[in-house]
Formats: C-alpha cells, sequence, structure tokens
C-alpha cells in the first residue's frame, strides 16, 4: 500500500554556508531514495523543471523517498550562480540531507537532468548506491571533475535519441572507458523530453528494482 504522504520544504546548508530552498517527501518505508538536480540556471533550470518535476512526482507516487532543490542562485537559495563550481557543494548537501532523513536502509540514488546531471557525476559520497543521469552534457565541467566515472558503483545515463547536445552515439563514445556505465536510449525525445516522460518514468523504476537493497 502507498502512504499518504506529500512533500515538504526544507532547507539544506552547504558546507560554505549557503541556504538552499528544497522539497522532500518522505514515506515510512521508502524502497529507494532519490534526490534530484535540476538543469541549467542560465537558461531557466529550477527544482520545478518538467523532467525534474516529472521524476519527482511519479517516484513520490511509487513509495519513494524524493528530494529535489534549487541551486544556489535560483529561487530562494543563497548565493550566485558559480558555474558548476560552488554547485558542487550544493548537491553534496542535497545527498547528506536525504542520508541523513528517516529510513537509511533503503537505496540512495542522484539523480539529474542536463546540468544536473553533470554535476550529480561530481559526487560520489560513500552513501550513494548509483546514478540516474537524463540528458547529460558531459561537458558543463571538465571530464576530471565526474568521480563518478571511474566508481564501480551503476551509473545509467537515459539519453534522447535526438538530444541536441549529446546524443547516444556521441555519449557512448565519451563514457566508453568509464566504469559500471550503461546509455539508454529515449525513443522519439529530445534534450527536453517532452512527451515522453512516460518512458523515463519506466526506466527508472527499472534502475532502482535492479539495485541491490
Amino acid at each position: 500500500m502507498t502512504d499518504d504522504f506529500g512533500p515538504t520544504r526544507t532547507t539544506l546548508t552547504t558546507d560554505d554556508g549557503f541556504e538552499l530552498e528544497a522539497e522532500q517527501a518522505v514515506p515510512s518505508q521508502p524502497r529507494a531514495r532519490v534526490v534530484i538536480a535540476h538543469p541549467h540556471p542560465q537558461h531557466g533550470g529550477n527544482m520545478h523543471s518538467l523532467v525534474v518535476s516529472t521524476l519527482f512526482n511519479h517516484l513520490m507516487g511509487s513509495d519513494c523517498a524524493v528530494l529535489r532543490f534549487n541551486f544556489r542562485g535560483v529561487g530562494r537559495s543563497g548565493g550566485e550562480h558559480d558555474f558548476g563550481e560552488g554547485e558542487q557543494l550544493d548537491v553534496r548537501a542535497a545527498v547528506d540531507a536525504m542520508a541523513s532523513s528517516g529510513e537509511s536502509q533503503s537505496p540512495l540514488v542522484l539523480a539529474g537532468w542536463s546540468f544536473g546531471a553533470d554535476l550529480a557525476l561530481t559526487c560520489d559520497a560513500p552513501e550513494l548506491a548509483g546514478w540516474f543521469l537524463v540528458a547529460p552534457p558531459l561537458r558543463v565541467l571538465g571530464a576530471d571533475r565526474f568521480k563518478a566515472a571511474s566508481d564501480s558503483r551503476p551509473k545509467w545515463l537515459a539519453v534522447p535519441e535526438r538530444d541536441q547536445f549529446n546524443p547516444p552515439d556521441q555519449a557512448q563514445s565519451t563514457i566508453a572507458d568509464w566504469t559500471n556505465s550503461e546509455i539508454h536510449p529515449i525513443g522519439g525525445a529530445d534534450h527536453f523530453l517532452v512527451g515522453r516522460t512516460d518512458k523515463l518514468n519506466a526506466l527508472v523504476d527499472t534502475f532502482l528494482a535492479d539495485l541491490p537493497n
């Protein structure tokens, strides 16, 4: 039976002292815990962007604990855009918050869309069970910043078939020497996944089901 629960507002604090606005939903016994990072702030990205909201609502409705947040300088979050540098601390603050909230036995996954996916790859927190990355450009930061690339934990890259910035063939070439990483094309979709988010929901369910408990 699905818990009757909904999102609540919360505040995250980064290691460099900024407060970030966030929303989380935590059932009593989550099957998984997922943190979702949003797309590029300078192109209108925020925690209510389409793919972030789609994943958040789908996971909340399927007995997962889920947390989304605004990067520094977005909405009510303190600070200002830092071109992917300070934002790494934002991601870690979100992971730390989810790791310390409620049930801690279910797997913890770090997800992100576009800019958020690339920033997720910079975090190799020991609490993580894996990464679910939607349309990652794989160039927001230098490849040496992607700590997850050499990590043995699973990474699924959900890459739209018609992605304008990093289509499946290009993404596959980029991750050829990564550890435990898979490309999963999203048929008929472009970078923004309008009209194709149902396929994304099905894919994240499969990814979570494959994780060890």
